[in-house]
């Protein structure tokens, strides 16, 4: 019975600094979470083309070096 009741304590103890630290925060305003969407999209796009370059050279190299070398 102690546990429970020790556990129950320490979950209202948690909820209540929960409470506490969650007025602490410095929430961004729809703005600024507007632009760094934006620029998580853009830079997503960015990295995808970026790496179909490079893919399409790496696979262009490697498909050259194992024909030159089975023929």
């Amino acid at each position: 019975m102690t546990d429970v009741k020790v556990w129950m304590n320490e979950t209202k103890e948690y909820v209540g600094d929960l409470r506490l630290e969650m007025r602490r925060v410095t929430w961004p305003s729809r703005k600024q979470v507007e632009s760094t969407t934006a620029v998580v999209i853009f830079s997503v796009f960015a990295f995808a083309a970026y790496f179909e370059v490079v893919d399409t050279i790496l696979s262009r190299a490697i498909k050259g070096i194992l024909n030159f070398f089975t023929k």
